[in-house]
């Protein structure tokens, strides 16, 4: 198949289809959303990984202002991911990974006509962009479905293919407490842990190897609470000041907003922040869920952004103000439901 048979694809694909697409194609361009998590990360790096065992030609791009990344991903082995597009470009497949909408990745060489495009999601508002989809609501996350595909493959997961698909896992469930976690999920956690996982490892580089300077923007964003909509939504503003003042980077809010999703009897947790220093949208929201009701990813959709139901984010030009009105809007537009 070639990019100039995209169009014979149809719109909705199976994991089959992409194995086998992959084993035909010899050249591929990965790449996954605008301020990747672990999964972004872990699904990109695990694909990458699975295609150089089949003697595949793939590259891995993200936009320089991407970097440099949370702390908790800096010992991701990415050195090698492209920030410009290669100089053959158009001879590749490119592949989405755990990218709801084309619009989290907007970078125009990728919109081009003539190139097939892939999409391999979890989340359940994908707007199906690919030439070829394929989008399991149900998993867990998309390392999850990755790891499916090496299966499928017949590919022997090597130990940092492991390691990076184990991080998108354990990132996107939470430490495996949210909801979405099965018992699949385990399973091929457990799967991966025998390739070579260093679990002990992972978690300490994920979630123990904290600069002081986070925990100073930590203390500051909890000073920034407040309860809004009559108590169902709280919200933190990170600002530019904010960051100046604790030494922290706009990359050392990751995780942040766990801590306010924990407050008893809200509806939703709201973390706000400029962006300052990577050309971007003037704020971004992260949205979490409080109760098993509300879904952020409606919200985050007035913003035009998404992600999961309990889990979204968005970029906005909005003030703090109008945001969180837009917010509470939202909020009643999704009634209680007991």
């Amino acid at each position: 198949m070639n990019p100039a048979a995209a169009s014979q694809l149809v719109v909705k694909g199976s994991l089959e289809e992409i194995a086998a697409l992959i084993r035909e194609e010899q050249k591929f361009l990965l790449t996954t959303h605008e301020g990747p998590d672990g999964d972004a990360l872990g699904s990109l790096l695990g694909t990458h990984y699975l295609l150089r065992s089949l003697g595949k030609d793939s590259v891995m791009f993200l936009a320089a202002k991407e970097f440099p990344l949370p702390i908790e991903y800096r010992h991701l082995p990415l050195e090698d991911v492209f920030h410009e597009p290669p100089a053959d470009v158009r001879d590749r497949i490119v592949v989405f990974l755990d990218c709801g909408n084309i619009d989290r990745m907007p970078v125009d060489f990728l919109r081009e006509d003539g190139k097939l495009m892939v999409n391999i999601d979890h989340h359940h508002d994908n707007t199906e962009f690919g030439d070829l989809n394929f989008v399991d609501a149900g998993a867990s996350c998309t390392a999850e479905i990755i790891y499916e595909l090496a299966v499928l493959l017949d590919v022997k997961v090597s130990p940092a293919m492991a390691r990076a698909l184990y991080i998108g896992i354990v990132t996107d469930t939470g430490k495996f407490m949210y909801d979405a976690t099965k018992p699949q999920t385990h399973r091929v956690a457990a799967d991966l842990i025998e390739a070579g996982v260093n679990v002990d490892d992972v978690n300490r580089r994920l979630y123990e190897s904290v600069p002081i300077e986070k925990l100073r923007l930590l203390s500051r964003a909890l000073d920034n609470l407040e309860l809004h909509c009559d108590g169902q939504l709280i919200v933190s503003y990170i600002s530019d000041r904010d960051y100046r003042e604790t030494g922290a980077g706009e990359e050392m809010t990751e995780g942040i907003i766990d801590n306010l999703r924990a407050v008893d009897g809200i509806r939703v947790a709201a973390v706000i922040r400029d962006q300052v220093s990577r050309g971007q949208s003037a704020r971004k929201i992260s949205l979490r869920a409080g109760d098993d009701h509300t879904d952020v990813s409606a919200l985050a959709r007035k913003f035009g952004g998404g992600g999961h139901v309990r889990a979204a984010g968005c970029s906005t030009e909005l003030e703090f103000d109008q945001i969180v009105s837009e917010l509470c809007r939202g909020l009643d537009e999704q009634p209680v439901t007991s």
